[in-house]
C-alpha cells in the first residue's frame, strides 16, 4: 500500500487496487448497516477537520492524564487508541452517519476508516503481547535478581548506631506533631493544610521528618499563588521537636498548585519520556527544598519490573530541575528507592529463589517481608529495615535486611526469633492498663542480644514509654520511661532468665564534641519545664548557647563581659540555638 493508498483510506476510500469493480459481499452489508445524509464538505476537508480536532482533544488529555511518551508505559498505547477513537468519531460525524444496528458500526468503521482500525488492532496486540513477555512464569529468574543482598554480620554493624540516630516516632505521630504545630501560627492555619506524606532523611545528622503544606483550597491558592507557600516543617523523630521553617521565598511548585506549576505537570513536561515512581520532598543541608523524582526502567518484559535508574532533583522555588544517574545522585538525598518497591523487589527475590513452580508448590527456601518496616539513621544514610519470615506464614523470623534508600545497598542478618507483631503485642502487653500503641521495632544489638526496640505512644500520638523485647524470647520484655532506663530494665531481666549479657554500654561510641570560646555579650534566663535555662551569646555570635542551670549551676553567677568556654556535643550546624553540654570560665 502507497503513501495515495494511505491517505484515500483515512479520507474513507478503500485503496485503488483493492477497490472491486462490483460491490462486495462485506461492502454491501456495512452499507446496509448506516444510512448517510449529505456528507460536510470534501473528503479532504473531513480528513483536515478530524485532524485538527484530534491535535486539539489530544493535547487536552495530555494536559489533564500526564501519559508517559515512553514504549515500557501502557499510558502511550491509551493515549494512542484515544486519539485513533477522536479522529474516528469526528469523521462519522462529518460524513453524518446515523447508525441503524450498532453491532455492525465495527464493519464499517473497518471498510471505511482502515488506518486508525488498524492502528487500535496493533496496540491491543502490543499490551496483550507486552504484559505477556512479563509473567513471572517466564521471567521468575529476572524478578528474582532485581536486588541483590548480601550477608552481613549483626553484632558489627548494626551494634555501632548510636541512640541519637534512633527515630522514636513514626509516620503517623510526626504528622499529629505537625498538625498540632500548625495549629499554633494564625497566619498560616487559615490558608494551609499539612500534607499527610512525609519522608523520614538525615538533615545535619539527625533524623527528622520533613512535611510539606499543600494549600487548603482553590481559592486560597488563588489569593496565595503569587508567594506561594511560604514554610515548611521539620519533626524530629528524636526530640519529637517540631521547627517550622519559614522561606524568604516561598514554595511555587507542589502536588497542590494548579496548572503549570502542579508538579506532577511540570515533571512530565520537561521529561515527557521519563517514567517516574514516587517523589519526595526532601532539604539540602543548607534547608533548600526539593522534590526528588524517582525514575524508572521497566527491566523485565515491556511493562514490568520496576527498577529505579536515576532521580530528577527539583528545586521546589524556583522550578529548576537536573535529572541524575542513580550512581550520581548527591549524597545529601537520602531517599530515591521507596520502601515499597524495595520490600516489592525483595518478595520477588524470596518467592522466586527456586522457580516459579517452586514458589506454588513446594516453595522450597522461599521467604518474604513482613508486613511494616521501619527507618535506621546509618552512616549519613537513611536504611530500611523489615523482618524476613517464611512464605507459609509462620509466627517467626528467619533473619532481616537493611536496604541503603539512596543507593539500594542491601544486608541480609540471620537472626531466627519472633516476628515484629509478636513482639509489638508483648510490648503491649506489658503496659496494658495505659492502652499505649508500640511502633513498629527496630532490630538492635542491646548486651550483646538481638532485641526489638520500639516506642509507645498515647492515643494523640506522643511517645510516653519505651520498651526493649528480646527476639529469641520475646516474653523478656522491659519497659522505661526513658531509653536509659529501659535498657537498665532489660539488662536485669535477662541476667533474672539466665541469659548471657555482654558489658556493651547503650552508646557504643563517643560523640564528638566541639567548642566555642569568648566573652559573654548577652545572658538571659527562662523557666523551662520546671528547669531554668541560660541563653548565652558570645562576642561576635548571632546564636545562643543554651545551659541547664541544674547541670550547670555556673551559669547562674556568670555576667555580661565574663570569658568562658562552652562545649558542645554532636556536629556544628547553623541553628540559632544551640544546646551545649558544659560550659567553663576561661
Amino acid at each position: 500500500m502507497n503513501l495515495r493508498d494511505v491517505i484515500m483510506g483515512m479520507m474513507g476510500s478503500p485503496p485503488m487496487e483493492e477497490q472491486p469493480r462490483g460491490e462486495s459481499a462485506e461492502q454491501e452489508e456495512a452499507e446496509q448497516a448506516v444510512e448517510e445524509k449529505a456528507p460536510f464538505g470534501t473528503p479532504l476537508a473531513r480528513v483536515l477537520i478530524s485532524l485538527g480536532v484530534t491535535v486539539v482533544v489530544g493535547f487536552i488529555y495530555f494536559y489533564v492524564q500526564l501519559p508517559v511518551l515512553n514504549i515500557h508505559s501502557q499510558s502511550l498505547y491509551l493515549f494512542l487508541f484515544w486519539l485513533c477513537v477522536t479522529y474516528s468519531i469526528s469523521m462519522l460525524l462529518l460524513k453524518r452517519v446515523k447508525n441503524r444496528e450498532r453491532t455492525r458500526y465495527v464493519a464499517y468503521i473497518k471498510k471505511q476508516l482502515p488506518v486508525p482500525f488498524f492502528i487500535v488492532l496493533a496496540l491491543a496486540a502490543i499490551l496483550l503481547l507486552g504484559s505477556a513477555t512479563g509473567w513471572p512464569l517466564f521471567r521468575a529468574n529476572s524478578y528474582a535478581k532485581l536486588l541483590t543482598t548480601e550477608n552481613g554480620d549483626f553484632a558489627e554493624e548494626v551494634a555501632e548506631i548510636r541512640w541519637s540516630q534512633i527515630p522514636m516516632l513514626d509516620s503517623t505521630s510526626a504528622n499529629n506533631l505537625a498538625n498540632r504545630k500548625l495549629g499554633e501560627l494564625s497566619d498560616l492555619v487559615s490558608q494551609f493544610a499539612v500534607n499527610n506524606t512525609s519522608a523520614q532523611i538525615n538533615y545535619k545528622g539527625k533524623p527528622v521528618r520533613v512535611i510539606y503544606l499543600d494549600y487548603d483550597s482553590f481559592f486560597k491558592w488563588w489569593n496565595n499563588r503569587e508567594d506561594g507557600i511560604p514554610a515548611y516543617m521539620i519533626v524530629d523523630m528524636v526530640t519529637q521537636e517540631v521547627t517550622v521553617k519559614r522561606l524568604t521565598e516561598g514554595i511555587k511548585y507542589s502536588p497542590s498548585e494548579y496548572f503549570n506549576r502542579n508538579l506532577e505537570r511540570a515533571l512530565r513536561f520537561r521529561y515527557p519520556t521519563k517514567i517516574f515512581g514516587d517523589v519526595n520532598f526532601e532539604i539540602d543541608e543548607d534547608g533548600v527544598p526539593y522534590w526528588v523524582a524517582s525514575v524508572f526502567k521497566k527491566k523485565v518484559g515491556l511493562f514490568s519490573g520496576d527498577d529505579v535508574i536515576g532521580a530528577v532533583l527539583m528545586n521546589a522555588v524556583t522550578g529548576e530541575s537536573e535529572y541524575y544517574d542513580v550512581a550520581d545522585v548527591p549524597v545529601w538525598v537520602d531517599r530515591v528507592y521507596s520502601a515499597e518497591l524495595i520490600v516489592q523487589q525483595y518478595n520477588y527475590k524470596g518467592r522466586y529463589v527456586n522457580g516459579f513452580l517452586n514458589s506454588l508448590f513446594s516453595q522450597t527456601e522461599c521467604t518474604e517481608a513482613t508486613d511494616g518496616y521501619n527507618y535506621i539513621a546509618m552512616n549519613d544514610d537513611v536504611w530500611l529495615y523489615t523482618g524476613i519470615t517464611s512464605i507459609s506464614g509462620d509466627r517467626g523470623n528467619i533473619g532481616f535486611i537493611l536496604v541503603n534508600q539512596r543507593t539500594k545497598e542491601a544486608r541480609y542478618y540471620s537472626c531466627a526469633g519472633a516476628e515484629e507483631y509478636s513482639a509489638m503485642s508483648s510490648a503491649e502487653g506489658a503496659v496494658q492498663q495505659y492502652a499505649y500503641d508500640a511502633t513498629f521495632p527496630l532490630l538492635l544489638n542491646i548486651s550483646g542480644e538481638p532485641t526489638y526496640f520500639m516506642a509507645l505512644k498515647d492515643t494523640a500520638g506522643l511517645v510516653k514509654m519505651y520498651a526493649m523485647v528480646n527476639v529469641q524470647q520475646y516474653q523478656v520484655v522491659a519497659i522505661g520511661n526513658s531509653i536509659e532506663t529501659c535498657q537498665e530494665n532489660y539488662r536485669k531481666l535477662l541476667l533474672e532468665n539466665g541469659i548471657h549479657v555482654d558489658n556493651v554500654p547503650v552508646e557504643p561510641e563517643t560523640s564528638e564534641t566541639w567548642s566555642a570560646s569568648g566573652a559573654i555579650e548577652e545572658i538571659r534566663s527562662a523557666a523551662m519545664e520546671g528547669d531554668t535555662q541560660y541563653f548565652i551569646r558570645l562576642e561576635g555570635e548571632t546564636r545562643y548557647f543554651v545551659l541547664n542551670a541544674r547541670e550547670n549551676p555556673l551559669a547562674v553567677i556568670l555576667n555580661e563581659g565574663d570569658s568562658v568556654e562552652i562545649t558542645v556535643e554532636g556536629e556544628e550546624n547553623g541553628d540559632e540555638l544551640i544546646w551545649a553540654k558544659e560550659i567553663v570560665r576561661k
